[in-house]
């Protein structure tokens, strides 16, 4: 990979992660993690309502395609990543709690992902503005193939954002 050394993608100088199905036991900790102020202006996202959280995850329960998993540093939940169905593809998404960021905890969780998710093509968005979560995807092999203005939404505000796959 050009651009990132060996020492960038050498996993055993950051704390080791484990994932695990989620379940709707972690899902208080998982809510209050989105709600974060400054990792939604990261992602560029709109934090879920209550209701709106757990319509959300009635639906990632009920889609035996998805993929949730919690992301655990010993026994502690820092963050989740997943597989879904999103617009007729395989796509990927994560979030790590702020307290975590800079530890390698999202490329490690990713890395963990691809591994146990066989299928590809895969896809991915982030904010331009979100070059953590851009320099995740192409640390794990994901290319921009797009960028583009997408408008608000509920969930998101409008902005610029970099459309990757895995092929």
């Amino acid at each position: 990979m050009v651009g990132f050394t060996d020492q960038d993608l050498n996993p055993s100088r950051f704390p080791p992660i484990r994932l695990r199905k989620t379940t709707k036991d972690d899902l208080p900790e998982l809510f209050e993690m989105q709600l974060d102020p400054l990792s939604n202006a990261m992602a560029v996202t709109n934090p879920r309502s209550p209701e709106a959280f757990a319509a959300h995850w009635d639906n990632v329960f009920q889609d035996s395609s998805t993929v949730p998993l919690v992301i655990l540093l010993s026994d502690q939940i820092v963050g989740l990543v997943a597989c879904f169905r999103s617009e007729h593809c395989h796509s990927i998404g994560y979030w790590i709690h702020r307290d975590f960021w800079g530890q390698g905890i999202a490329t490690q969780a990713l890395q963990q992902l691809l591994r146990d998710v066989p299928d590809r093509p895969l896809h991915a968005q982030a904010a331009i503005s979100n070059k953590a979560s851009l320099r995740v995807l192409e640390k794990c092999g994901f290319e921009i193939e797009d960028v583009c203005v997408e408008p608000a939404s509920e969930r998101y505000p409008e902005c610029e954002v970099a459309k990757l796959v895995l092929r």
